[in-house]
């Protein structure tokens, strides 16, 4: 049973509904609630005092960005030292976008109203018109009173809005009035002030022609009409349904696509019996192309018979030829011309390189272009000749500029690089034929800028990838990687000129470049080159960086044209130039060795592949100019002429590997076979007492000895004796 007081507690609530008051719960739902919106204080809080929490923490907001780097350093390869980078801002730009609005009281937009009365919108009147427009509206107003009396409180509209409407409807009407009938009202307004006498109103400028701009301008070559869309609405019949079942399992998967490939086998064997026209084309080229490989043997073994017997004279001499009276000339030689090499479509270039193929001693790869850059041919010419037939070329490539230089791959014979005179680089393989390029340079930054003057095929890489070097007149020195379907390029070197700066348009200081001429590569570090400069100075580089040249020599006063390393001692090179001059060197040597005026300017020199002390060299004269160092330190052994000096020149000069003939081109595009006579090509014999020795032992001990008589001596240093006895 409830208790007394309980039940008094109810009976007061029900009191308090009765009467209208709040019936908001009892006082216990009350305690309950405020129970829940005690806090709850946590065990580890801390309790601060009142000081500590009066006291206000400041937090200070920097735009200063912590992610960027202070300290930041990079290599400054002019200074060669590291150098701190300049530190970014910390602004960072969202968006930004130029604008073309301009101000009204702007001095831009003052001009554009004196030049065109206009700056885009409307002007405002002036403020007598305005006064009289003002009037006007009154009058209207006070007439509009009289006719709206019987009009509605509710439904009338202020004075105000009736006067702007009329002035808008004033608008549009002055607005379709042509420009005559303005004139009109015009004139007869300035008529009617002169008989009334007052002052004249000046009428609101009309609507003017806004300014062409991007938004409101639009050709009338655009305004063509739109056609109004329309529906057009189209009833088919559905297709026919019908209800399918079945199961599918795994054999009759099976059986499906074994019917289906049967399918397929005689849809095929059908379409193999019907040939069409195109498999007709190629079944007829792939014969015609087979029998032609047939007999294309034959026919190279015929021509060859047919031409030894026409030259069977000539080639007795190529093999067996000595000429009896080098025994009684003192130290001199001679020439004896062979065949004379050519091709009927480049009679008129110029031989632009000459080079041997390594494997076969007989073949010879001749370039075809042109030195002359105002007279360039449309076309170029690579044709690989062999002494077998002179007749005509064993090989013919044809490309779409002249060929300047070419090199054959030593390990792979049938390689075949080419440097043209529009700065690009191609390989061909003899054996897929001449037609087209195994590899091309294709793109503006895929190539030179300029002639492509030498190209040398550099050793494989780790991997096994085939590379070439070139040089040309841009100054750059690239290494060609032969990729899987694409060349390659790296740029090895830039020719800058040492210790040159000049001043840029903007003041800031600038290196000179200079063109590259040749290149040479050290026969035994392969990573070492030579390079020859249009300024005459010669380079001495490394392929394992770029940023100084190991050694600079001052070679020459015109174009260097060539450079080549001794056989036999790979620290002595050669060179020659435009300056009528060839220079022996040595390795790190800053002054030449020796020094030879041929008279004239010389195209081309070659060290001889089977003496330590001969080499030779071709002038524009037509001559060839053979030197022997031992035998004469001052003068050549021989001189001969083998052109006509005033009607052609001679551009270069290659050495046979294993037979005592060198081959010469001229600037006509014949390419002449020379013999040496004995006394061109002495061989050193060895003492009695030291027979074992070989002849590569006896060769650079004739030049080592050689050079000990010109190099330069500390003061008080004496020549060591010779450790062999060299006698020729």
């Amino acid at each position: 049973m409830q208790s007394a007081k309980a039940k008094e507690n109810k009976k007061k609530n029900r009191q308090s509904k009765a009467k209208g008051e709040g019936g908001g719960g009892d006082a216990d739902d009350f305690d309950a609630w405020m129970k829940s919106r005690q806090l709850v204080k946590p065990d580890d809080q801390l309790d601060l005092t009142d000081a500590e929490l009066a006291e206000e923490v400041t937090k200070v907001l920097t735009p200063t960005n912590t992610n960027v780097l202070r300290n930041l350093v990079v290599y400054n390869f002019k200074l060669g030292e590291f150098v701190l980078a300049p530190i970014p801002g910390n602004t960072v730009t969202l968006i930004s976008f130029p604008g073309n609005s301009l101000h009204v009281d702007s001095e831009e937009a003052r001009f554009q109203v004196e030049e065109c009365e206009e700056i885009g919108y409307p002007l405002p009147m002036p403020n007598y018109a305005v006064v009289e427009q003002r009037e006007t509206v009154m009058e209207g107003e006070e007439e509009g009173e009289g006719e709206d009396d019987e009009k509605d409180d509710a439904g009338a509209k202020p004075a105000a809005d009736a006067g702007e409407e009329e002035e808008a409807e004033e608008e549009e009407d002055e607005e379709g009035k042509t420009e005559g009938e303005q004139a009109t009202e015009g004139e007869a307004a300035g008529e009617d002030d002169e008989q009334t006498g007052a002052r004249p109103v000046v009428p609101a400028s009309g609507k003017k022609k806004k300014l062409i701009n991007q938004f409101n301008y639009c050709e009338r070559a655009t305004l063509t009409y739109v056609n109004p869309r329309r529906n057009v609405d189209t009833q088919t019949i559905p297709p026919p349904r019908s209800q399918f079942g079945a199961n599918v399992l795994q054999w009759n998967i099976y059986d499906s696509y074994n019917e289906d490939y049967a399918e397929q086998q005689k849809a095929g064997a059908a379409a193999a019996r019907r040939p069409t026209a195109k498999q007709n084309f190629k079944k007829k080229t792939a014969y015609a192309e087979q029998l032609n490989r047939k007999y294309m043997r034959c026919w190279q073994i015929l021509e060859r018979m047919i031409n030894q017997n026409i030259f069977d004279d000539i080639s007795n001499d190529y093999r067996y030829w000595e000429d009896p009276a080098d025994e009684y000339r003192d130290g001199e030689g001679n020439l004896l011309p062979l065949w004379k090499f050519q091709y009927e479509k480049t009679k008129k270039m110029n031989v632009t390189e000459l080079t041997f193929n390594p494997s076969y001693y007989d073949l010879f790869a001749v370039c075809y272009g042109s030195h002359d850059f105002l007279k360039q041919h449309n076309e170029g010419y690579l044709c690989l000749f062999t002494v077998k037939n002179p007749a005509y070329p064993d090989y013919i490539i044809q490309t779409d500029c002249g060929v300047m230089c070419c090199d054959i791959h030593p390990s792979y014979p049938f390689l075949v690089v080419l440097g043209l005179y529009d700065g690009n680089v191609c390989v061909y393989d003899l054996r897929d034929g001449c037609k087209a390029p195994m590899y091309v340079s294709r793109g503006v930054k895929c190539k030179h800028a300029e002639c492509v003057w030498q190209i040398k095929w550099g050793p494989d890489m780790a991997d096994g990838e085939i590379n070439f070097y070139s040089v040309s007149s841009d100054g750059c020195v690239f290494s060609w990687i032969l990729m899987q379907n694409k060349l390659w390029v790296t740029t090895i070197i830039t020719l800058y000129i040492e210790n040159d700066i000049a001043d840029g348009p903007d003041g800031t200081k600038v290196l000179l470049r200079t063109g590259g001429s040749c290149v040479q590569f050290h026969p035994t570090n392969t990573t070492v080159f030579l390079v020859g400069t249009e300024i005459g100075l010669i380079y001495k580089c490394s392929t394992l960086f770029s940023s100084k040249y190991l050694m600079t020599y001052d070679a020459h006063n015109m174009s260097v044209y060539r450079i080549d390393y001794n056989r036999f001692d790979s620290n002595i090179f050669v060179s020659c130039s435009g300056d009528w001059r060839v220079k022996v060197w040595e390795d790190m040597r800053p002054d030449p060795l020796f020094i030879f005026d041929l008279g004239s300017a010389v195209g081309d020199v070659k060290w001889a592949p089977y003496s330590s002390t001969v080499f030779a060299a071709v002038t524009t004269e037509g001559k060839v100019h053979v030197f022997d160092l031992n035998v004469n330190k001052y003068q050549p052994i021989c001189v001969q002429a083998v052109v006509p000096k005033r009607k052609n020149k001679l551009t270069r000069l290659a050495f046979n590997e294993k037979l005592p003939f060198i081959i010469v081109g001229d600037e006509k595009g014949v390419t002449t076979s020379l013999k040496l006579s004995p006394n061109l090509r002495l061989m050193v014999k060895p003492p009695k007492k030291q027979l074992y020795l070989d002849q590569l032992t006896l060769q650079n001990a004739k030049l080592e000895k050689l050079l000990s008589l010109v190099r330069e001596l500390p003061e008080g240093a004496q020549a060591p004796d010779a450790a062999t006895t060299v006698n020729t």
